[in-house]
């Protein structure tokens, strides 16, 4: 079955059971009956498992060449259950261009019990193998990064994990499996905020895991049930509709990303433009290698390289909506410094080239003739 037949199928089954609904229906239920003590359908109780949830999980594992998905209630409470893997004294080694969430959550949370974070560039992956030791554990990537566009060679950092015996996570938000697909490069679990690109309409919040390995299942399972983070059937029921169009809006919003980053790159008053789609981006030829297209997420800086021409470029957009997240229908734009990445501290920002000139789009499904010209008309302004 092909990706975009996946989409819509993937993991499914054709209709549901009871009534013959082609959609699963949402089982709005905490609980579920027995006819013994033990003696269920399947179900039990809805933390553990409901049917809407098992759906999407099973359509998760689909679209990523997995075996089992797992859904939680945010992409943060997703990374959260993959930390929850190791113990005090274990090292992770992360990318230091990151999503603020994700670093807040690894600085701010487990480094309080005892688990140790090394922030390092993976623009060039031999560089890895120098901070691995004894008590590595996890190597963690994002790719492209947020919010700089950094590719890193998700193949050739499996080498290394493997060589070491280390788990390797990839963070695949900003390309969903329609881009690129981590298990099959070789990494061992791939992490999504599927409030973003999954979900895709601005209305739901969760995260997901998917893996292939049955052990590693086990051990997420586990912690899912037990920590409690887990998907409603309303949310669950949302994420699985939006991904039957995944590959339909997944197309425009590379045809959109590619028309509004090439504008961009010609602008006077725009400076630098991160976007994996340039011959000149760091590390193009890799993305090329590992994803099927360059995507929607675009970040520049302004001419003026203040935070007061950054402001004023986002305060008069008037099609993008200047609003946190990404990969909705709808463009957004944001100010990282000030807004998702807000709580790395400047010092560390300003070293991955986080500065307060940098502008993120998210560029949605719209007319790519009215974005351009939006943007245009608050550049000029």
């Amino acid at each position: 079955m092909k990706f975009n037949t996946k989409t819509i199928h993937g993991g499914q089954e054709n209709t549901d059971p009871a009534y013959g609904s082609v959609m699963p229906p949402i089982y709005q239920t905490s609980t579920y009956s027995q006819s013994t003590p033990g003696g269920h359908k399947g179900f039990e109780y809805s933390r553990s498992g409901n049917p809407t949830r098992a759906a999407l999980e099973n359509s998760l594992a689909s679209i990523e060449n997995g075996k089992y998905g797992l859904a939680f209630a945010s992409g943060l409470a997703a990374i959260d259950a993959v930390i929850k893997l190791f113990k005090p004294g274990d090292e992770i080694i992360s990318t230091n261009d990151l999503y603020g969430g994700s670093y807040r959550l690894f600085t701010s949370i487990f480094e309080n019990f005892g688990i140790k974070f090394r922030f390092i560039s993976m623009h060039n992956s031999e560089d890895i193998e120098q901070y691995i030791n004894e008590n590595t554990k996890l190597i963690w990537v994002e790719t492209p990064t947020n919010p700089m566009m950094n590719i890193i060679d998700i193949q050739a950092v499996s080498k290394i994990a493997k060589k070491h015996k280390l788990l390797l996570g990839v963070d695949n938000t900003f390309a969903t499996p329609y881009l690129q697909q981590p298990l099959d490069l070789g990494a061992d679990l791939v992490m999504h905020s599927a409030t973003k690109y999954l979900g895709g309409h601005s209305d739901v919040v969760m995260g997901s895991l998917v893996v292939k390995d049955e052990e590693l299942a086990e051990k997420l399972y586990f912690i899912q049930n037990a920590s409690g983070g887990v998907a409603g059937p309303q949310d669950s029921f949302l994420v699985l509709r939006g991904i039957k169009t995944l590959h339909l809006r997944m197309q425009r919003h590379c045809e959109n990303g590619e028309a509004v980053a090439k504008f961009l790159k010609s602008h006077p008053k725009v400076a630098q433009v991160y976007w994996p789609g340039f011959e000149d981006h760091p590390n193009h030829d890799i993305a090329r290698k590992q994803m099927s297209g360059f995507g929607g997420m675009i970040s520049f800086t302004t001419s003026e390289n203040t935070l007061k021409s950054a402001v004023k470029v986002v305060e008069n957009l008037k099609v993008f909506t200047l609003a946190e997240s990404l990969g909705g229908v709808e463009s957004l734009a944001g100010h990282p410094a000030s807004m998702t990445h807000a709580s790395i501290p400047m010092e560390e920002r300003a070293k991955t080239g986080v500065v307060d000139s940098l502008i993120r789009l998210s560029v949605g499904v719209e007319d790519e003739g009215d974005l351009v010209e939006d943007l245009k008309q608050a550049l000029e302004k």
